[in-house]
């Protein structure tokens, strides 16, 4: 009896999407970058939605 998902093709799943991966991959880490260089500017520095800038004051408190 077969499985439940019938037969199964032995066909490249990963090899041909590759190039899509990689570049999923390098615009997370354009975004992340990006993100965390506007999470530094003077305008959000000491934004108290600014999750950098919460857990800087919840050090500056502990000490």
């Amino acid at each position: 009896m077969p499985g439940l998902l019938g037969k199964k093709f032995p066909a490249p799943i990963a090899k041909p999407l590759w190039p899509f991966f990689a570049a999923g991959a390098i615009i997370m880490y354009g975004v992340n970058s990006a993100q965390n260089a506007m999470m530094q500017t003077d305008e959000w520095k000491n934004d108290p939605r600014n999750p950098a800038a919460a857990s800087a004051a919840a050090k500056k408190d502990a000490h």
